[in-house]
């Protein structure tokens, strides 16, 4: 496919690029290894509205380009408020209409690796990596982490990344279930573009009902997941070790739990 389209505005946190029927959503704060901020939030909402209200889009792909996917959220400023249609990141709690690729490199930490998770499929390089280092922060994955890691995933392995915040490589990912296609560094976006086009060569139709009755029955499920991670949140928010975590990372040391 040939790009129809693109925006590559030097200052933008996400630019957007129209392969045919395809919209390639990129993230493009490399220096920061991607954190999420409110300025990506609102980006990245704007990006997956587009994809989900024009009707000659029928997927799209999220990348953080060749380098880095994302470290999730920027603590040191946050990633802004949860917009109405997305939730958190403008992506995680979105009833998508349309299929969505997560096209992996480097690191998916964190809110980084939720992102991944919100998404329908997953093509990973070689030595990409996927963590969820919340609890070495002093801090619990409130996008999803809690009760998603688990569905593409055994449940041991999810409880390890969850409970030790030690990454998992691609290759083993791959074998578990959660990558969708493995490839070589540098082409996991061009091999999503080739995964989005065997998408678009089905009726949008029945890909729309399908995605639909599909996300129907597991919304069901996250309606649950969230409730309780809300309440886990709540619980390590008023908690010391949380402000000691934070403090930790931000002030590059290791941190002092106390246990309450």
């Amino acid at each position: 496919m040939s790009a129809e389209s693109s925006r590559p505005e030097a200052d933008a946190r996400v630019t957007m690029e129209r392969r045919g029927h395809v919209l390639v959503i990129r993230m493009r704060r490399t220096a920061k290894r991607n954190a999420i901020d409110p300025d990506m939030t609102a980006a990245l909402d704007a990006a997956l509205n587009e994809l989900d209200d024009d009707p000659d889009l029928r997927c799209g792909i999220l990348t953080g380009g060749e380098q880095v996917f994302s470290a999730g959220t920027d603590l040191a400023v946050g990633a802004g408020d949860p917009t109405p249609r997305g939730g958190p990141y403008g992506v995680v709690r979105r009833r998508r209409t349309t299929p969505l690729i997560a096209a992996v490199e480097g690191i998916a930490y964190g809110g980084g690796f939720e992102l991944v998770l919100a998404c329908d499929m997953v093509v990973a390089g070689r030595s990409a990596r996927f963590g969820l280092p919340e609890v070495s922060r002093g801090v619990v994955a409130t996008c999803g982490g809690l009760f998603r890691a688990w569905r593409p995933l055994p449940l041991n392995v999810a409880k390890q990344m969850l409970l030790t915040g030690r990454p998992l490589p691609a290759a083993r990912a791959s074998e578990l279930g959660l990558v969708n296609d493995l490839v070589d560094d540098g082409q996991a976006e061009a091999a999503a573009l080739a995964l989005a086009e065997q998408v678009c060569e089905n009726s949008p139709v029945s890909v729309t009902e399908t995605l639909a009755a599909v996300d129907q029955v597991v919304g069901q499920a996250d309606e649950l997941g969230w409730e309780v991670t809300g309440h886990a949140l709540d619980t390590v928010l008023g908690s010391e070790d949380h402000r000691e975590g934070i403090s930790a990372f931000l002030e590059k040391r290791t941190p002092h739990w106390l246990g309450r």
